[in-house]
């Protein structure tokens, strides 16, 4: 199936990737019902991409037209609050991304790989009580992704968030909210940073390229479940998404247990929902964070140590987790190379 997110309805949550994960002959059975489920606009909005490397160049004209599509219709552009002028960011809070002024405790490209792998880091938020989802401000980091143009999903599907990256440039998600089985990489993607309430105070922003793990490319491999967007904002060439709204380190090995934040937006809600737990480790490729309430369309939200660095994506195992449970792939040195990867790649 595909409805990119999170659980929902009683159902398991995220992405439930696992409708398609019956290969063609699933879509070709699914017959007169697919299409009333909006197969057409599936196959629209889908490319093969390079299957074996797991990356796709996406047509320029294909995200200008995505954009184009969100901004006439669910979104409208607005003044950012605290900006008053191109580049002057009003990030989050200290505990928040770096901002654009320059990253002071922000690894710098070749430092990020390797950053505090394994310890060090700082205590972090209180757990939440209950350990239950709530309603959060919009941050500039973190944002909804959107997929604009009848391919069967709601209005925004999953979510993502900015990390620092040389380019400036780099969005991190869930592999399962941009690559689907069988079908391929989604070419209709929109990320809107700070999403709430219809409102873009950042811009929309459109892939470039996306690149995944290969393993996801080939079978949806669950412990591979993150992906990495190389974006543009249309219509303002040279315009930098870290500039505007600020970026979070990413962290490779960290050492678990650890307190954690994960912050994501439902489907069809207007604002994000986060909870402050802790991350443990559910095997040697998964974490697992202890929070309710946490529905379909948090999918690619950012899991972040301390409230200061990335350590996952809501994602991995089952989709991303049931009505009780969220998943991340940890990030190790498989995510690493696909970081650096798609971090260098022009």
């Amino acid at each position: 199936m595909v409805s990119n997110s999170r659980r929902g309805s009683g159902r398991p949550r995220r992405l439930r990737v696992r409708l398609l994960a019956g290969a063609g002959g699933v879509l070709l059975a699914a017959g007169g019902a697919a299409y009333a489920w909006g197969l057409p606009g599936i196959l629209a909005h889908s490319a093969a991409g390079d299957r074996a490397r797991g990356s796709y160049a996406a047509d320029p004209a294909d995200g200008d037209r995505a954009a184009a599509a969100l901004l006439a219709g669910v979104v409208r552009e607005v003044p950012a609050a605290g900006r008053s002028g191109q580049g002057e960011v009003s990030g989050p809070a200290a505990s928040g991304p770096t901002g654009a002024a320059g990253p002071t405790e922000s690894p710098g490209p070749a430092e990020a790989p390797g950053a505090a792998a394994g310890g060090g880091q700082s205590p972090g938020p209180a757990s939440s009580g209950p350990l239950a989802a709530r309603p959060a401000a919009a941050e500039p980091a973190i944002g909804a992704l959107f997929s604009p143009g009848g391919d069967g999903d709601g209005a925004h599907h999953c979510s993502g968030v900015v990390v620092h990256a040389p380019g400036g440039d780099l969005v991190a998600t869930a592999a399962h909210c941009v690559h689907r089985p069988v079908l391929g990489f989604r070419t209709n993607l929109v990320f809107v940073p700070g999403y709430r309430d219809g409102q873009a105070p950042h811009g929309v922003w459109v892939p470039t390229r996306i690149d995944v793990d290969p393993r996801w490319a080939a079978s949806q491999d669950p412990d591979h479940d993150i992906a990495f967007l190389r974006v543009r904002r249309p219509g303002r060439p040279g315009e930098r998404l870290e500039d505007a709204v600020g970026a979070y380190p990413v962290r490779f090995g960290a050492g678990l247990p650890l307190p954690a934040r994960l912050v994501g937006y439902p489907g069809g809600a207007e604002q994000p929902l986060d909870c402050s737990t802790t991350a443990v480790a559910e095997s040697a490729t998964q974490l697992r964070l202890d929070c309710a309430d946490v529905p379909n369309g948090t999918s690619g939200g950012p899991v972040l140590a301390g409230g200061r660095t990335l350590i996952g994506v809501i994602g991995g195992r089952d989709g991303g987790g049931d009505e009780w449970t969220s998943y991340s792939i940890r990030f190790g040195d498989a995510t690493r190379e696909l970081y650096e990867r798609a971090a260098r790649a022009g």
